[in-house]
């Protein structure tokens, strides 16, 4: 299938200044015990033991919460909503209590209406947790990972579940490596774009409705709505299956969004970008990232263009910077003692 295209985060080329890293995005929506169940790298390892019927329950916070002390009578900062871990400690503190303290305690813990309650490194929970799990309908999991890696799973799914999310009209392709969000109204060439450049040898990764998120790290990926994946609409010959057509290297299902390209009509009475030193911004999710803005008329070859601002833009995050480096060279010519100044 194809390949997901994650990578470190990009420095060079982006305005991620404090002001955009102290953004606020939109609050994301609590996801599910079931939906933190069903992904790859958390259902592998665990499986549910009691609680059934609490899977629905929400998980609001992306971070989980260790739980010893209150098994040991202290409650306060216990958050719910978040997944509670019961490691190798906490589970052998159980095991010396008495009976009765036992089920006291663990009676405590439940009543607190959690999520979901976490066992690690695979052991079989007491008697007291299944029991309470089942009375309160609280799902009871058991993972095979020590309680470090079970964290570092459960974590990185609630990162992408609780991630901000939006979507928007457009599409995302991957031109030299450089993730690139096409915008513009309806029926400006968007999806003919695309099929040129991946005619090129490059990647599709959305069409239509891009469904965007921002990363803890501040990245925005981009990723086709599901029913849409792998498919291009083209006006005259319909919809198009472009992995059937070009192979799975043909296309991506999510891209890092490095460069954002609107597509506009031309208009002679619109001044555009001729010199390149002014650049533009997108704000998506609350992060900003670099903006072309292209007019589109007959004769124009937009799919050799766009390979152009993408490989312009793999300079600019190398330190290369064409048109600030022709402003320099004309202000020396002019006899400008402030270069930069131009």
């Amino acid at each position: 299938g194809a390949r997901r295209h994650l990578r470190p985060p990009r420095l060079a080329g982006y305005r991620r200044d404090v002001a955009a890293l102290d953004s606020l995005p939109p609050p994301a929506p609590p996801t599910t015990v079931r939906a933190l169940l069903a992904r790859e790298g958390v259902g592998v390892i665990t499986r549910i033991v009691a609680g059934d019927d609490g899977l629905d329950r929400p998980i609001e916070h992306p971070r989980i919460q260790k739980s010893g002390l209150v098994l040991a009578g202290h409650s306060h900062g216990i958050v719910p909503t978040r997944v509670q871990i019961l490691g190798e400690t906490e589970i052998s503190f159980l095991e010396t209590l008495p009976p009765d303290v036992c089920a006291e305690r663990v009676a405590g813990f439940f009543a607190l209406g959690l999520s979901c309650v976490v066992v690690t490194r695979g052991v079989e929970p007491p008697s007291a947790l299944a029991e309470q799990a089942r009375e309160t309908g609280t799902p009871l999991v058991v993972a095979a990972p020590r309680s470090s890696a079970t964290i570092a799973a459960i974590h990185q799914a609630l990162d992408r579940l609780l991630a901000p999310k939006e979507q928007r009209h457009g599409v995302m392709v991957e031109v030299h490596g450089i993730g690139t969000l096409l915008l513009g109204p309806s029926g400006i060439g968007k999806s003919e774009c695309a099929l040129f450049l991946v005619e090129r040898g490059h990647r599709l990764v959305a069409d239509d409705q891009v469904h965007l998120t921002r990363l803890p790290n501040n990245q925005v990926t981009a990723a086709p709505a599901p029913l849409l994946k792998h498919h291009l609409e083209i006006r005259g010959l319909g919809i198009l299956n472009v992995r059937d057509l070009f192979g799975a290297t043909s296309v991506w299902d999510e891209a890092v969004v490095d460069l954002v390209a609107e597509l506009c009509p031309w208009d002679e009475e619109e001044e555009y970008e001729r010199l390149g030193l002014d650049e533009l911004t997108e704000t998506i999710l609350g992060v900003e990232l670099p903006k072309l803005r292209i007019p589109v008329r007959p004769g124009r070859d937009m799919g050799v263009i766009l390979e152009v601002a993408a490989r312009n833009e793999l300079l600019k995050e190398a330190g290369h910077h064409s048109a600030r480096d022709f402003a320099r060279r004309l202000s020396r010519q002019l006899g400008l003692r402030d270069p930069d100044a131009v």
